[in-house]
């Protein structure tokens, strides 16, 4: 029986500073709805996202309960708000303080998980801090170079979790009959409850920043029926989004986390909070940057960029549910698959029609999902998804 591990204050602090980021991202894409402007966006997040969830796994293991462990965990804050105010220009000349600052959360990430690894820690530190040499390493470079380094920076960090897991695969294969601690050791048993929690919380923050877009989105703009309509139909968007993973998911993932053996969490882990979970909070970001095109011109046609945002922000989000819900063995799918093919078909109604037009296509949609399961209670849901296994199989 786990002991329970609850998220701090601290940790929730550390999460509101990270966010910020994807604020400063979903920024960036408003004033550059380009494919460039999109590739720049999904670099720079998923580099930071990678680090975001290795803080996460950290304070897993390694709360931060004493003196010293706060002072550093608000070091990498700082760090953080330095990546964060740099996003705007990190392919410019704001790039070699993006990756300076990066290069700060890397080395505390990895001074504080010694606590919990030694020495083994190196096996994805180092590859860490060449990720970060070669972000910073890019604000050197305009053009291709530039994006070079930033590819060579993702693939440092695709390839870090395969190299932890042989490496601590080896070790539990020289000594047998201490498996399960080696491979403690090395990835560490997170616990569940305090996963799925940090999680749901970074989530509903950045749900947060979706409903600040429709502020932004208004500016100075008169109060008329029509914009307040258009915030409601914002706000019902991401109501339903937040229904789909906190009435329907959260609870569920983590009873699967719980049955699972602690030293196999972490591919677990890999797989629905950290591959699953960046095109959720992606999703997130580009609807918002829509959103913020969106609400003032409401009643006109939208440029393709705009429509395509709005659409492709919650196409995104149900894309990554959808990779969530099948990493845990959870269902159904249908309901959510269908939601992100009408998702992205609600272009031309905003291309062709207007942007409150669209608002009310996309509210439909993902409310209709949500109806559509509402039939079934989640307990129901995963009895049919065994029966249907059973059935396929």
């Amino acid at each position: 029986m786990e002991t329970e591990h609850r998220v701090s204050t601290l940790e929730l602090f550390f999460d509101l500073v990270f966010v910020f980021t994807i604020t400063q991202l979903t920024v960036l894409l408003a004033d550059d709805l380009t494919p460039r402007g999109a590739g720049q966006v999904v670099l720079i997040f998923t580099v930071l996202f990678w680090m975001y969830g290795g803080y996460a796994h950290l304070t897993n293991q390694v709360p931060p309960d004493r003196t010293v462990r706060r002072v550093l965990l608000m070091l990498a804050m700082g760090a953080f708000m330095v990546c964060a105010l740099a996003v705007p220009t990190a392919f410019g000349a704001g790039g070699v303080a993006f990756g300076l600052g990066y290069l700060l959360v890397v080395l505390v990430h990895g001074a504080l998980f010694t606590q919990a690894h030694g020495r083994g820690v190196l096996w994805f530190a180092l590859p860490n801090v060449l990720c970060a040499l070669a972000v910073t390493a890019a604000g050197f470079f305009d053009g291709l170079p530039a994006w070079g380094l930033w590819l060579l920076a993702l693939l440092l960090q695709f390839v870090t979790p395969m190299v932890v897991q042989r490496v601590a695969a080896s070790g539990a294969a020289a000594q047998p009959e201490a498996a399960e601690q080696t491979v403690g050791d090395q990835l560490g048993g997170m616990n569940a409850a305090h996963l799925v929690e940090r999680h749901g919380l970074l989530l509903i923050i950045v749900f947060g920043e979706s409903v600040i877009a429709i502020g932004i989105g208004v500016g100075s703009l008169p109060l008329s029926a029509g914009i307040a309509g258009g915030a409601f139909l914002a706000l019902t968007i991401a109501s339903a989004k937040w229904w789909m993973y906190f009435v329907r998911d959260e609870g569920r993932a983590e009873e699967v986390f719980a049955q699972t053996p602690p030293e196999r969490r972490f591919k677990l882990a890999m797989g629905a909070y950290y591959y699953a979970f960046l095109p959720v909070l992606l999703g997130i970001a580009v609807f918002a940057a829509g959103v913020k095109k969106t609400i003032g011109p409401l009643g006109e046609h939208l440029h393709t960029g705009p429509a395509v945002a709005l659409a492709g922000g919650v196409a995104l989000y149900l894309a990554g549910n959808l990779v969530f819900r099948a990493v845990l063995g959870i269902g159904p799918a249908r309901y959510r698959a269908t939601a992100l093919v009408l998702a992205l078909a609600t272009v031309p109604v905003g291309t062709g029609w207007t942007g409150a037009g669209q608002l009310v296509a996309l509210a439909v949609v993902l409310v209709g999902a949500v109806v559509a399961e509402g039939g079934r209670s989640p307990a129901a849901q995963a009895r049919g998804t065994a029966a249907e296994s059973v059935t396929g199989s």
